[in-house]
């Protein structure tokens, strides 16, 4: 196969319903200048093994209009972002259908992880993307968009929205911009 062409699968609707509760493997090494923490896999994710893979999801774009990718990255491509020193993670590794499936006590669990996680592989930046999760995972109910005051471990937390196409209260130009903030404090 062509190392430019890109494969894109898109689930069957039986692959979407046997896609409960499975996991996505973390995109994530040593030294990143940015670790992104999702939610939780959606099943379209879990059904094709890749990050914010569902049509319509924001993440890739944002990364581009922000920056950090020199182009839109399919999730198909992920793998790229290492060298890219960026990374992929989530608060909760099961997929469910909406994140309205999780319970706080998985959240405060992803917390606990993420939080092991940063410690091992120390990121400069450690980037929510979802402030309900954030907020509820790290009994921070006040928290606003943007960079926290507190740390995890040594590393910088932002806290981005959810890029889920289902999200209206950001357009993708607004993404663009809070990610273009976490690169330039990444560049720092």
């Amino acid at each position: 196969m062509d190392k430019d062409v890109v494969e894109i699968r898109r689930p069957t609707r039986a692959e979407l319903a046997a896609a409960v509760n499975k996991t996505v493997p973390d995109l994530i090494g040593p030294n990143l200048k940015v670790l992104f923490v999702g939610i939780n896999p959606g099943l379209y994710s879990g059904a094709v093994g890749h990050h914010f893979a569902r049509p319509g999801n924001r993440f890739w774009p944002a990364l581009h209009r922000g920056g950090l990718t020199d182009r839109v990255i399919s999730p198909f491509e992920e793998r790229e972002m290492l060298e890219l020193g960026l990374g992929i993670t989530n608060l909760v590794p099961r997929t469910t259908a909406t994140a309205d499936q999780l319970t706080r006590d998985e959240l405060v669990a992803g917390a606990k992880t993420i939080a092991r996680k940063v410690r091992r592989y120390r990121p400069k930046i450690v980037a929510f993307v979802g402030i309900t999760a954030f907020r509820i995972a790290f009994n921070k109910p006040k928290a606003v968009l943007g960079e926290q005051e507190e740390k995890l471990a040594d590393s910088r937390v932002w806290v981005l929205p959810n890029p889920s196409g289902l999200n209206a209260h950001h357009q993708l130009e607004d993404l663009g911009r809070m990610f273009a903030a976490v690169r330039e404090a990444a560049e720092e």
